[in-house]
């Protein structure tokens, strides 16, 4: 065989692969799992997609799923330089008599605040979450008052905390929807905090306790969140697993056990993981396009993205997104860095899924009098 006819050979197979692939039946993506829970999800990290939804508004009350609330508060307060982990925090008697899961702290004792953390992460401490609000705050009511407005800055419009605990209070809630952007915040924000949540045992005061989080046990890429349990709860998980660059979290309130809220967690990160893909299309700053601008000494202006853009899509799916560009006509110095100048639409089969709005990257001043002349004239023909 020549090497013309193994270059034909080469090619009609090329093309024969190209054409197949065209004409691909999509992935068939089934029907999500049923849970026998109240309120269930599964959501991207990166894209904030969700690909699983039940009654993710409902406002249920949350248990110690409180706490991952309670942890973003410490973690904001560390990283703002406002308390350390050397910190020694003084045990009042209301955290020491605190009921419901513990740490075994002692009253009047100091405990550094490294070891508190750890308490509420690992061992769902509801006597180490009352000591560290009294810290920061000086009461648990004030630190609630912290909590609920970390909770409004973040968009979680139906949640309301009048504890760090969890324990039971008609004013306490929230809903699986937003307790997911929780989750993506303190995993976004604080990441060497969030590495604390796959940590399965700690052992303080000579007693060693377990992560009630099984999947940790169960399934290597989860590495959190956090439990949950009260009568009027029933069993809660927030959990988060990552595979091959992609990260889900998966949010269950009321199931009716231990083992069912880690089944029904599981099932939903599989799902998830099995049917679905994200990836990302552009970062903060790549630059998109440009634009004609009027009435200037330069030509255009280049547009951009605020930040970075990731989009879940149904396996096999991905080659064939569209990004189509909708840029403002006749844009006319003067132009300010970040004003909005288009739009970024990312298509599949006719289906917009996200729009972004396109920026200035730069400033654009107002040109001499000539060439705003020149343009003026232009525009009478545009």
């Amino acid at each position: 065989m020549n090497i013309k006819t193994f270059q034909s050979i080469l090619f009609l197979v090329f093309s024969l692969c190209t054409i197949l692939q065209a004409y691909a039946e999509p992935m068939i993506i089934p029907a999500p799992p049923k849970i026998k829970a109240s309120s269930y999800l599964v959501m991207d990290f990166n894209s904030g997609d969700l690909l699983v939804e039940e009654n993710i508004d409902e406002r249920l009350p949350p248990a110690s799923l409180t706490k991952i609330m309670t942890i973003y508060v410490v973690a904001s307060e560390l990283a703002n330089g406002k308390i350390t982990l050397q910190d020694e925090v003084l045990v009042s008697e209301k955290a020491w008599r605190t009921e419901g899961s513990r740490m075994f702290i002692e009253v009047d004792k100091k405990v550094k605040l490294d070891d508190l953390l750890h308490g509420v992460i690992i061992q769902s401490g509801n006597d180490a979450s009352v000591a560290l609000a009294e810290y920061i705050s000086g009461t648990e009511g004030v630190f609630a008052d912290l909590m609920n407005k970390h909770a409004e800055r973040l968009g979680m419009k139906n949640s309301h905390f009048v504890n760090s605990t969890g324990l039971p209070d008609a004013d306490h809630y929230t809903t699986a929807g937003d307790l997911a952007k929780l989750a993506q915040a303190l995993i976004r924000d604080f990441p060497e905090v969030y590495e604390l949540h796959k940590i399965k045992e700690f052992t303080f005061n000579e007693i060693k306790q377990h992560n009630r989080n099984l999947l940790l046990w169960r399934d290597h890429s989860v590495d959190g969140i956090k439990t949950g349990h009260t009568e009027a709860a029933g069993f809660c998980l927030v959990a988060s697993a990552a595979r091959e660059g992609m990260r889900l979290i998966s949010v269950v309130m009321g199931t009716d056990g231990m083992n069912a809220r880690a089944k029904a967690s599981q099932a939903l990160l599989n799902y998830g993981f099995r049917f679905y893909e994200t990836h990302k299309l552009y970062s903060a700053g790549d630059l998109i396009t440009s634009i004609k601008v009027w009435k200037a000494d330069i030509d255009s202006v280049n547009l951009s993205i605020i930040k970075d853009l990731y989009i879940t899509v149904p396996r096999g799916q991905y080659d064939k997104l569209e990004p189509i560009v909708e840029i403002d006509k006749q844009v006319i110095a003067p132009v300010n860095q970040g004003d909005q100048k288009g739009v970024l639409n990312v298509m599949l089969s006719n289906e917009n899924l996200v729009s972004v709005p396109l920026l200035a990257m730069e400033s654009v001043a107002e040109g001499g009098i000539i060439n705003r002349l020149k343009d003026e004239v232009r525009l009478l023909f545009e």
